[in-house]
């Protein structure tokens, strides 16, 4: 099988114009994606719709195998594959496997049908088991996050070449030219972090968070770990759920379920680092730090209160009146009198800190200066104090996470191309999950294709409105171009449906409802419903060009036919059938044509034309019995013949009966 590669011209792709092609340019490989049939991947392009991006897909499929498609070519055909369409699609979990199957379709080249034949038989291998399609469930195509931007942190560089590589390479971060070390000084006060990518600027000392590392496109993760946490995050649900579907299927992994599995429970939904114990320790402290020390105020103001209400003061004239001649205040007495309660208080107030924030030692030396040891009624705060210690919670907090946030970010960056295609096979697999609950539900068997005409063993249609283990199996089998005649409701329709299906699926590439079958390798399926009323003139008219055009090539062909004869008076329409018959039948073609008046076709018709008949066996309680499998050679009785069959036996006096019975 010749296939195309990443040198594809999208453009040839069917259905594909420039500006479609322009869209799925915005794909990182957008060949691949086709090459692949990945209907997510071409519905991540901008502007496109799932549902085109699986007729996009269909098309591309066509060009790799140069299928010139025209399978089905009426509308009969159509539905018939649009109604085995839906059946694969009803048994499908995710949007992606319905997408996906909708790519299936039948085919005329022997390369396209062997590569699905390839695919239904890896699938009729696999067990749909309740633990897989429960898991299945939430498993979603990979979604790229687009809203990722880092606002502290920018590159810098003074170099336009390097300029325009890191617009490209770092999106998510400002890019900011300097000229020189006091530019990027300047930008150190400005951002929180500075990346340097030239290498001049090794070894300038620069105040501030500045990391010069002319590297850095090696390895974006480190300086942006935002952007593989990000793309976790976003998928992080359907990442878990392709795990438990590879490990409950028993599929060997692209990826350690494992180390991804343990990367993703420290990934919270918005991207943030989670289970770090210190992490959580730092962002507590920060936000309950105003509220830490109000508290402690009212600690060290309640005790040194209760101090001063228990303790009777004495001064002594000459001791006052040494205050107030220094003007000193309540201060100095407390100074004098409860310097050892005052102390006391504080000491509390400067304890409830550190155990309310959960403080390190050295945090809580920051802490204790939040309160002064001069003596002071009521107690206040340090405001200086308080927000060098609220800067050094922040600052150690921030470290700590974006330490975190490149350790994870790292570990996970290497894990991103494996869980992609962890994704990808979880999707995939449903779409064979579905093939195998579609051909163990209707009990399907490959299909042998080759030869003339078809065979048809134990089949039965998917298409009837009955529980399909309450369809009796058909056995039909037709060589060239022949004639089913049966009762009406007797299942001369439903065995057409049951060729169509069978000539489609197998066309497909996929199983038939049948417990053998074999059909022709044609290059279209013609099959023509029944007609509702008598044609006026120019849709007969039309009809009959269809059909002149239809023996052209007819070799070619799978025709199914059902009550041609209702176009136009039964006289004249079994001679135009007995017609078209010997022209399809010269021409080598395949097919069935359903009639009423196979007996007059027949005779009409300048050569032996076989004619096949469903057999009824008769009325029970108003019932028509019949034997479902046609019988070769027998021209089938009639409902009517039936009805005045049964009057006859039942009457005394048949005799009038038994006249119109010989009429038949």
């Amino acid at each position: 099988m010749t296939t195309k590669t990443g040198a594809m011209d999208l453009e040839s792709v069917p259905g594909v114009g420039a500006k479609t092609a322009e869209r799925l340019r915005a794909l990182d490989d957008p060949a691949d994606a086709l090459e692949r049939g990945d209907v997510a991947a071409v519905a991540s392009a901008p502007g496109i719709s799932t549902g085109r991006a699986a007729r996009i897909v269909r098309g591309a499929i066509r060009a790799r195998h140069d299928d010139p498609g025209g399978f089905l070519a009426t509308d009969r055909a159509r539905e018939v594959y649009e109604s085995v369409l839906s059946l694969l699609r009803e048994r499908a979990v995710t949007t992606y496997g319905e997408r996906r199957l909708e790519t299936l379709y039948p085919s005329v080249v022997g390369s396209r049908i062997e590569e699905v034949a390839a695919l239904a038989e890896r699938a009729r291998e696999r067990e749909p088991t309740p633990d897989v399609l429960d898991a299945l469930a939430d498993v979603e195509p990979i979604a790229q996050p687009s809203d990722v931007r880092v606002r502290e942190r920018c590159v810098a560089t003074a170099d336009a070449e390097t300029y325009a590589a890191a617009k490209e390479a770092f999106p998510e971060l400002s890019v900011e030219v300097v000229d020189d070390a006091r530019g990027l000084a300047d930008l150190a006060r400005g951002y929180a972090s500075v990346v340097a990518l030239d290498e001049a600027f090794a070894g300038v000392a620069v105040e501030g968070d500045v990391t010069v590392d002319p590297q850095a496109f090696e390895h974006p993760a480190e300086h942006v770990p935002e952007r593989p946490l990000a793309f976790f995050a976003t998928n992080r649900a359907s990442l878990r759920a392709a795990i438990r579907v590879h490990r409950r299927a028993g599929l060997d992994a692209p990826v350690d379920l494992d180390a991804l599995e343990s990367g993703l429970s420290a990934l919270a939904a918005d991207g943030s680092v989670t289970g770090d114990e210190e992490v959580e320790r730092l962002s507590t402290a920060v936000d309950d730090l105003d509220a830490a020390v109000s508290m402690a105020e009212s600690v060290a103001n309640d005790r040194l209160r209760e101090a001063i209400e228990e303790r009777d003061v004495t001064i002594e004239g000459a001791d006052l009146l040494s205050l107030v001649e220094r003007g000193a205040g309540v201060d100095s007495l407390l100074s004098r009198e409860l310097s050892e309660e005052y102390a006391a208080a504080v000491a509390a107030a400067r304890e409830h800190v550190a155990d309310a924030l959960s403080l390190r030692d050295d945090e809580a030396e920051l802490a204790a200066q939040l309160f002064g040891d001069e003596p002071t009624y009521p107690v206040e705060r340090r405001e200086e104090a308080l927000g060098r210690l609220r800067e050094e919670l922040v600052a150690e907090r921030d470290r700590r996470t974006a330490k975190r946030k490149r350790e994870l970010a790292g570990r996970l960056a290497e894990l991103r191309e494996g869980a992609a295609a962890l994704v990808r096979e979880a999707l995939e697999l449903d779409v064979e999950l579905a093939i195998s609950r579609f051909c163990r539900d209707f009990d399907c068997t490959p299909a042998e294709r080759g030869g003339t005409g078809f065979d048809i063993e134990g089949g039965r249609s998917p298409l009837l409105d009955v529980p399909f283990d309450e369809v009796e199996p058909v056995d039909y089998g037709v060589e060239g171009v022949a004639l089913l005649s049966g009762v009406n409701s007797g299942g001369k329709t439903s065995t057409l449906d049951l060729v169509a299906v069978v000539v489609v699926l197998a066309h497909m590439g996929l199983p038939v409802p049948a417990e053998r079958a074999r059909v022709p390798a044609v290059e279209e399926l013609h099959y023509y419903a029944k007609t509702q009323g008598t044609l006026d003139a120019g849709a007969f008219e039309s009809t009959l060009r269809d059909f002149a055009a239809l023996t052209r090539g007819a070799d070619a062909k799978c025709v199914l036919v059902d009550e041609l004869e209702s176009i136009t008076e039964p006289g004249a329409s079994a001679k135009i059938v007995a017609g078209i018959l010997e022209e399809l039948h010269g021409a080598g073609a395949t097919g069935v044509f359903v009639s009423h008046l196979a007996g007059e076709i027949r005779d009409a018709a300048d050569y032996d034309v076989d004619v096949d008949g469903i057999r009824a066996v008769g009325l029970e309680d108003g019932e028509l019995v019949v034997e479902r499998s046609p019988e070769k050679g027998r021209l089938a009785r009639s409902t009517p013949e039936l009805i005045v069959e049964k009057l006859a036996s039942e009457s005394d006096d048949g005799g009038f009966y038994e006249d119109l019975l010989e009429k038949f």
